[in-house]
């Protein structure tokens, strides 16, 4: 079952965060705040944080640059994954994606169903892959934050979770791209 090997040294990762919103300020970013305490928290580094505006090519653009960036291993946005017609971080992050990992967004649902019953099937939570890096969005309200990390990513995110995580396949993402 899912366990810490506790003999194995903590990898630190360097993460990205994305606040998708039309009326956010930074002071006023409650998710946003809450992705970067819990990365903090678990040993992580934020290399770089941002707001934009719910606009599919800014928000890609910017996910674009990231993962160019070889100084960001993950990026997580919130914000922009629900059904109306300004959100869009989901078309965003899948314009950037060369590989979606379906099975977040079903275990995010699942995580969800727990605490907010149906209501959860209104959120179209995401992850991928691109040029290495590892890319997430997730709902815009800190508890949704705090469900995806503490329930998926902090887990993940650690070298030292086992069976298996993220970060022991991160040399391997953009095998496809070295090749010759």
């Amino acid at each position: 079952m899912s366990r810490i090997d506790e003999s194995m040294e903590f990898l630190p990762v360097r993460i990205a965060v994305l606040t998708v919103s039309d009326t956010r300020a930074l002071a006023e970013d409650k998710s946003g705040q809450t992705l970067v305490d819990r990365i903090e928290a678990a040993g992580h580094s934020v290399a770089d944080r941002k707001i934009l505006r719910d606009e599919r090519a800014g928000i890609a653009d910017q996910l674009r640059a990231w993962v160019q960036d070889p100084d960001i291993d993950v990026v997580i946005s919130t914000g922009g994954t629900g059904l109306t017609g300004r959100d869009v971080t989901v078309e965003a992050h899948r314009d950037v994606y060369e590989k979606e990992i379906e099975a977040f967004g079903t275990v995010f649902t699942l995580i969800s169903m727990e605490k907010i019953g149906t209501s959860a099937v209104q959120s179209r939570a995401t992850g991928g892959v691109a040029g290495g890096t590892y890319l997430f969005a997730l709902p815009g309200s800190p508890g949704a934050c705090k469900d995806a990390w503490d329930g998926i990513l902090q887990k993940q995110l650690d070298y030292r979770h086992r069976p298996c995580n993220f970060v022991e396949i991160m040399p391997r993402l953009d095998e496809h791209l070295r090749r010759k």
